[in-house]
């Protein structure tokens, strides 16, 4: 793979920057919202158990 000419550079950095500016309300905003929220570990663990297992089930299959 090449490298990246200056200008492909520049406009790439200028995308992120303002792919950051755009977002950056939003991500604050969301952020707020989730330190005033609830907490609800059993709605992660749950599925996050259920994937472990069909992992652990896969790999027992091979």
């Amino acid at each position: 793979m090449e490298n990246l000419s200056t200008t492909e550079s520049l406009i790439l950095g200028a995308l992120v920057l303002l792919v950051l500016f755009w977002m950056g309300p939003g991500v604050k905003a969301s952020l707020e919202r989730s330190k005033n929220a609830e907490t609800d570990w059993k709605a992660v663990l749950l599925p996050l158990g259920f994937v472990v297992l069909f992992v652990l089930f896969l790999i027992a299959m091979v």
